[in-house]
């Protein structure tokens, strides 16, 4: 379980784990859809840390603030989301829809395995 002083490894650990897939519609006529990774923090949590996985058809940094606001929320992102972590897809984006709804949940379940302990969206 990753502790409160290693955030720069949980990046670091979620860069790695999506490096391993790959996008066969990246940039390709009609992508408009992306996948982001929001950084969360709850204190009372034993691990401080997590990752929210979603995908979208808007801007990611729209989408995060909708989150924020509580249009279409998800409650992990509206309560505890921090920002964003560009650095983590930025390889995958952008893509076709049903890339990024398979990619969504192949991330959640990659950083899973990759020991990142607080892993939420991916559906």
């Amino acid at each position: 379980m990753l502790s409160d002083d290693t955030l720069p490894e949980l990046i670091a650990r979620a860069r790695r784990a999506a490096l391993t897939l790959r996008a066969t519609t990246l940039k390709s006529r009609g992508a408009r859809h992306a996948v982001y990774v929001a950084l969360l923090e709850d204190p009372r949590r034993p691990c401080r840390w997590g990752l929210y996985v979603g995908e979208t058809s808007r801007d990611p940094d729209l989408r995060f603030d909708q989150h924020k606001t509580g249009y279409k929320a998800s409650r992990w992102v509206n309560r505890f989301g921090v920002r964003l972590l560009p650095e983590v897809v930025e390889h995958l984006n952008p893509l076709k829809r049903w890339e990024a709804i398979d990619l969504e949940a192949a991330l959640a379940e990659a950083f899973r395995k990759a020991g990142v302990a607080w892993v939420e969206g991916g559906h």
